[in-house]
């Protein structure tokens, strides 16, 4: 093997590594802020596990950069997004289902007011 093709063989393994590097980075801490998420709810806001449909883990371009997104079954229609950086809140929520577009925030059944 050449030395020119020695080169290239190891900037190509460089460049998978740091793409491979990101996708992990960003999996695990996906993984870390739904867990965060996940035990706020059961053991500081008393919900039971099977009250829950979905916590999600999600990666965004825009801040935040890391978000969890969680659906309630009493509420499948409502979104709601948590922050988990340091202490976990609740800071947005989206109705998903469009039939329910009109809802207002006084209807909701697990939307957390920040003041």
């Amino acid at each position: 093997m050449s030395r020119r093709s020695r080169v290239i063989l190891f900037i190509a393994i460089i460049v998978l590594a740091l793409i491979f590097t990101r996708f992990i980075y960003i999996e695990v801490n996906k993984i870390i802020y739904k867990n965060r998420v996940s035990d706020y709810l059961i053991t500081e806001m008393e919900y039971d596990e099977d009250e829950i449909a979905k916590v999600e883990g999600v990666y965004g371009f825009k801040m935040p950069e890391f978000y969890v997104a969680v659906v309630f079954k009493n509420e499948p229609y409502v979104e709601y997004l948590y922050v988990a950086h340091g202490s976990v809140s609740q800071y947005e929520y989206q109705i998903i289902d469009s039939q329910y577009k009109n809802l207002s925030q006084d209807e909701l059944k697990n939307y957390e007011p920040r003041f």
